[in-house]
């Protein structure tokens, strides 16, 4: 059993199919945190959404720039966010805590060392960190790739034993998913660049990563001795069955 995770959920899974936040989703992801926080396991949660959360309220009318629009989403939908997961997790007694983070903050000593104190601090009273890109604040070259990388980062932060990227698909294939002769990879090991052949370089729907940023931030934590998973988050008790062993999505094994 993993002692201090991180779990990444993507816009692909947070929403249904006509782009809204899917609450029964967000529940179900807070039903399986709160049972591994039950078992003694520490928790850190990265999610993805306010954009899309935003663009579901409210069509922008006056606001024509894009770079602005994203900000105003960001900023509006991060309170319907937060609020679906505060309600999920109050169910159980927690407290959760947003935690907004720009690439600038991993980049300088100063930065690294507050937002690792926060971390500590929320973790020592049983806080769920909940972690998102500021995109209200951040300019497009400071901006991650996408929540796998800042994922990944915040893994390493806290030195965690394992990171689940979940995604809409059920991990990662020899092609397309969709595809009838694709093939669920299991299992990948650090320096099997046999399978780089495979990656889709596609981005996925509702948010800025796709299966590329996730195989390499995976293959990254490998090398630093951090297990990583990518499945379908959408999938029932994905998290729960994944810490039980079972042999679901596909795992990079760690050095």
């Amino acid at each position: 059993m993993y002692k201090k995770v991180v779990v990444k959920v993507g816009t692909n899974v947070l929403t249904d199919d006509h782009g809204e936040l899917d609450r029964q989703v967000i529940s179900h992801i807070a039903d399986q945190i709160a049972t591994l926080k039950q078992q003694g396991v520490t928790v850190i949660l990265v999610t993805s959404g306010a954009v899309g959360a935003g663009k579901a309220l409210l069509h922008l009318k006056h606001v024509q720039d894009e770079t602005t629009q994203r900000q105003v989403y960001s900023a509006l939908g991060q309170v319907r966010l937060m609020d679906l997961y505060s309600s999920a997790f109050g169910k159980y007694g927690y407290f959760c805590a947003q935690v907004l983070a720009s690439k600038e903050d991993f980049q300088g000593k100063e930065h690294f060392e507050n937002m690792k104190n926060c971390f500590r601090g929320l973790l020592l009273d049983d806080i769920i960190p909940i972690v998102n890109e500021n995109d209200v604040v951040s300019l497009q070259e400071l901006m991650f790739t996408d929540n796998d990388e800042m994922a990944g980062l915040v893994a390493e932060m806290i030195g965690a034993d394992a990171l689940f990227l979940f995604t809409n698909v059920e991990g990662f294939f020899t092609g397309d998913p969709k595809h009838k002769d694709s093939v669920l990879i299991n299992e990948v090991a650090l320096h099997d660049h046999s399978l780089d052949q495979f990656i889709q370089k596609a981005k996925s729907s509702g948010g800025r990563g796709g299966m590329e940023s996730k195989f390499n931030t995976a293959k990254g934590l490998a090398s630093n001795g951090i297990v990583t998973y990518i499945a379908n988050g959408k999938r029932e008790n994905v998290l729960t069955d994944l810490l039980k062993g079972e042999q679901v999505g596909t795992k990079f094994l760690s050095e």
